[in-house]
């Protein structure tokens, strides 16, 4: 071969081999490292999204049936009953803040919880009255002459209260109640659970009563067992 031609000829691979360097080079320079996770995390973060997706939310708090402004009385929600602001269902219950109010006395009622299904022949509620006049407050936990027996104490959401029994008759009608009284933030809180209603005997047909004693007993347990006090 011609001594100039193989100068030219390895020029030429040389320039050749420089170009190719510079390209591998380049294209090593221009990838982005790769991210670095440290294997705590990459262990761990799967089970800790599992972890969060699989906490159940804490229950949302039903909103009372009746409250008082607080401090005072409130009643959370009873499945079956119904609320009333007034306690004008019964013959001889009549409709005064207390069921058995002191001649005199200025009371007013706050809320009724009627058991569903109540009507003349058989009725269940929950009434709640208060009093802020001094005289009432004076003789709030002392039985009324129409209490049956001696009275005695239970607590209500923590609360002592003073009970007493009672019941009343007449024209075929009937009443039985447990009532409950106590002095709270200065006044006069009257809890009265009365079942009420006609003999059902004195019909033609005789009618049949929407519950039993017996059910309208457990009703108003869980009607005084949501009683609850506000501060």
């Amino acid at each position: 071969m011609h001594p100039t031609l193989r100068t030219v000829l390895a020029g030429a691979a040389m320039v050749a081999l420089a170009t190719a360097c510079t390209a591998s080079d380049t294209d090593a320079a221009g990838q982005a490292p790769a991210a670095s996770v440290p294997p705590t995390a990459a262990a761990t973060a799967p089970d800790t999204v599992a972890s969060v997706a699989g906490r159940a939310a804490p229950p949302a708090q039903a909103a009372d049936a009746f409250a008082e402004p607080a401090p005072g009385i409130a009643v959370r929600p009873v499945a079956g009953t119904t609320v009333h602001r007034d306690f004008k269902r019964s013959y001889l219950a009549m409709d005064a803040w207390t069921l058995y109010p002191a001649e005199g006395s200025t009371g007013r009622p706050l809320a009724a919880l009627v058991l569903d299904g109540s009507n003349e022949i058989t009725s269940a509620e929950m009434r709640i009255g208060r009093s802020d006049s001094a005289a009432d407050v004076k003789t709030c936990t002392t039985p009324p002459p129409d209490a049956a027996g001696r009275a005695d104490t239970a607590d209500v959401d923590g609360v002592r209260t003073t009970h007493f029994s009672s019941s009343d008759a007449a024209m075929s009608h009937y009443l039985s109640a447990d009532s409950y009284r106590v002095v709270q933030g200065g006044a006069c809180y009257a809890i009265d659970l009365i079942i009420a209603g006609t003999r059902p005997e004195v019909y033609d047909p005789p009618r049949t009563p929407p519950f039993t004693a017996q059910q309208a007993k457990a009703a108003l347990a869980s009607m005084l067992a949501a009683v609850h006090w506000t501060h």
